[in-house]
């Protein structure tokens, strides 16, 4: 099951980075790449399975000898997601604020620099600081809303309707309508 979610959702991922580039969203360059690493990471990432830690599995030592390739692969691949989805985040927030877009500026910024804090703490967590270990798996989890939340959310603004001379009309996302499409 958890195999299919990393593929489904790389999948969307990627589709997404896809849809941002043609859209030209925010004028960033940078940004759907990032979101195509974060797809990439994703994919890869189902594809191995990730060793048990901190005691789950129940049975499952707190801290295993070593890891094993597979668990080395599955976190290999996981970085580009936790890494490059923020800094994704982050590099729309600047091009909104060139186009003066406060909001959304601030919105990426805060989902790109959350996911990050999220993340760190529930690294630190894994390696078994008292204090943080209890709440390492939660925190991966917040990392990991914060970047879908705000990507979803990216997505559906970018797909939005607008309104165009009293009609709704599709925003072009090809760049083939040059005028009132």
């Amino acid at each position: 099951m958890q195999v299919a979610n990393f593929a489904v959702t790389g999948g969307l991922y990627l589709a997404s980075s896809i849809g941002l580039r043609r859209a030209g969203v925010a004028d960033s360059r940078v940004g759907p790449f990032l979101v195509g690493a974060a797809a990439a990471g994703l994919l890869g990432a189902g594809a191995f399975r990730t060793d048990p830690v901190s005691g789950y599995p129940p049975g499952t030592p707190d801290v295993l000898p070593g890891y094993t390739t597979l668990g080395a692969l599955h976190d290999a691949f996981s970085a580009p997601t936790f890494l490059a989805l923020p800094v994704a985040a982050l590099a729309y927030a600047g091009g909104f604020l060139r186009r003066g877009n406060r909001g959304w500026a601030v919105y990426s910024a805060v989902s790109g620099l959350g996911m990050l804090a999220a993340f760190a703490l529930a690294s630190i967590g894994f390696s078994q600081r008292q204090g943080l270990v209890e709440y390492a798996g939660a925190l991966q989890r917040a990392s990991v809303m914060i970047g879908f939340t705000w990507l979803s959310a990216l997505t559906a603004k970018t797909l939005a309707p607008t309104v165009q001379r009293g009609r709704a009309t599709s925003r072009p996302i090809t760049g083939l309508c040059q005028r009132d499409c």
